[in-house]
């Protein structure tokens, strides 16, 4: 199976299924020399693992990891960096109902299209378990950006119809998280409630994850095809569930004239800047030091109580109602992982950057 690996000088390589022995992966590209606080690291695993509170799936998972290679008393060794999470808590047994039947909205039916053969146990390789790795491997890279002073924080801006009031530039990085990872407190407890009866009802509902990149310097990006914000788009849409990419004013740039959208340069004591940004902090698919600001589309969790219609593996007509344990909304979680993807496109073109000049 190729698509295993993402990046070119900083890259991640991960291996493992949803009901396999364990998930984990291969860094490749780190310096040597970068000191590493393995527990920020397992702070951000924690953010994303399973059984957090009652509106998360109630698999068990303690999601710790194991380093194997790569890291020397606290320091990157230039090597490889190997780690492992052993899966725990998964119960197979809660899938034997549709091992012959396609789950709509899953990657079931494509899997066995393509391969002729699928692992049904929780999704296999397509379960959003995969994302565990990526996590890890995104804290190191939020280390190695951190020399530079770059941050990143990402939270949940919309749940179904239920929008947040937040202003992107008055964000605190600091501030501490809820259980909805929502900096609006009342949105939060709104989102709660509707979460709450979704639930109940045996359903899901979808959202939105905004994410900021601060202290991004001008100059990252590679034209033509590797663009930073090409780059942000694919590895945002390469998570589970996303079904959306949007970046600065987005979508709503189409109802703009030029004049009002464009991005008026000035100096100021930071150095160059814009006073507007509705370029969401790229242009020409490179940073130019402003903030970089986009948004990430999460659909509706696919695993649903209610009733559906669906077809067998042998194309007879069928009726399923998914088992298992399973989140009514993804949003939440999937914060740590657009960060953690954001901070493996951002240490790759940091390192690619510095072969551009002499």
């Amino acid at each position: 199976m190729a698509g295993n690996s993402y990046g070119k000088i900083f890259k991640l390589t991960t291996f493992g299924e949803s009901h396999g022995t364990a998930i984990g992966g291969i860094i490749d590209g780190c310096p040597a020399g970068i000191q590493l606080n393995i527990d920020e690291v397992q702070r951000d695993l924690d953010r994303r693992r399973p059984g957090q509170s009652d509106l998360t799936t109630p698999r068990n998972e303690s999601d710790k990891v194991e380093w194997l290679s790569g890291i020397f008393e606290g320091k990157s060794t230039g090597t490889p960096i190997a780690f492992i999470i052993y899966n725990k808590d998964y119960r197979s047994r809660d899938y034997s109902d549709i091992k012959d039947v396609f789950r709509p909205s899953h990657a079931d039916f494509v899997y066995a299209e393509k391969y002729g053969i699928r692992d049904y146990r929780g999704g296999g390789r397509s379960s959003a378990r995969e994302t565990a790795s990526r996590v890890a491997a995104g804290g190191i890279a939020k280390q190695l950006l951190g020399n530079k002073g770059i941050q990143i924080r990402a939270f949940v801006s919309q749940i179904g119809k239920i929008k947040a009031e937040i202003d992107p530039d008055q964000i605190n990085l600091d501030t501490p998280e809820n259980e909805l990872r929502c900096p609006d407190d009342k949105a939060a407890a709104e989102m709660r409630k509707i979460l709450e009866q979704t639930k109940a009802e045996g359903d899901t509902l979808g959202g939105v994850v905004t994410c900021i990149l601060k202290n991004v310097p001008a100059g990252l990006g590679e034209p033509v095809f590797d663009k930073l914000h090409a780059e942000l788009g694919k590895a945002m849409l390469s998570i589970n569930a996303v079904k959306g990419f949007e970046i600065g004013s987005g979508f709503a740039a189409v109802e703009m004239k030029g004049s009002e959208h464009n991005d008026s340069f000035e100096k100021t004591e930071k150095g160059v800047r814009t006073k507007t940004n509705f370029s969401g902090g790229i242009q020409g698919g490179i940073s130019n030091g402003m903030d970089i600001v986009f948004k990430v589309a999460f659909k509706p969790v696919a695993s649903i109580a209610k009733a559906q219609q669906t077809i067998s593996d042998k194309g007879e007509n069928r009726n399923i109602e998914v088992k298992g344990r399973h989140d009514p909304c993804v949003v939440p979680r999937a914060v740590p992982i657009v960060e953690a993807m954001a901070a493996l496109v951002l240490a790759d073109f940091e390192l690619r950057n510095r072969a551009s000049t002499l």
